[in-house]
């Protein structure tokens, strides 16, 4: 390994933070690996994937080009159902945002993404949305504020706000939101034989 690619990757992984974005049946698997180029963009490694009523898809051997071989750099976990998914993130302690147009959702403006350090966001099937479950059974349901006539984003300008927003909250205190230095090490090797 070239000095050059050493440092970049080393730079990639310091720049990583805490967090998951989770798909539930996304029909499209080019709309995944745009989703999945903006995680890595934002530096959020871990990607769950859901699928419960949709076609199975590889997230990392799909098509390297729609995510700029963004896929070959994250982690993965496939679910068979959004209740062994969210069993999953509780069981590893995180707070799990349903991104959704309901009563009861809360603009991305008054979410306090520095709240917990461990967050999931949710995004759902392009046509339907997210399952009942899904929305039901999150700790915090969000939605991003609209002012024209549509009143919804595609899946990946969704996931990109989303992300963005959480980045930008925690910038002021970013180190705090660090993956640990175990996970960091790790990460490092990985990427090395990535």
């Amino acid at each position: 390994m070239t000095p050059e690619r050493l440092s970049k990757i080393q730079e990639a992984v310091s720049k990583r933070q805490q967090g998951i974005l989770v798909l539930e049946d996304i029909h499209d698997p080019h709309n995944a690996q745009a989703v999945i180029r903006s995680c890595d963009c934002f530096g959020v490694q871990k990607v769950f994937v859901i699928f419960d009523k949709e076609k199975t898809f590889d997230p990392v051997g799909f098509n390297k080009l729609c995510s700029s071989s963004a896929n070959k750099w994250l982690d993965y976990e496939i679910f068979s159902s959004t209740n062994d998914c969210y069993q999953r993130l509780k069981e590893l302690g995180y707070f799990i945002y349903a991104t959704a147009l309901e009563s009861n959702s809360r603009s991305i403006y008054q979410i306090d993404f520095c709240a917990h350090k461990q967050v999931a966001i949710v995004l759902g099937n392009e046509h339907t949305g997210l399952s009942k479950f899904a929305i039901e059974n999150a700790d915090q349901v969000l939605m991003i504020p609209l002012h024209g006539m549509v009143q919804s984003l595609n899946l990946s300008v969704t996931a990109a706000i989303c992300l963005f927003e959480m980045t930008r909250q925690r910038q002021k205190n970013f180190a705090d939101f660090k993956l640990s230095k175990e996970e960091q090490n790790h990460l490092l090797d990985s990427f090395s034989d990535r």
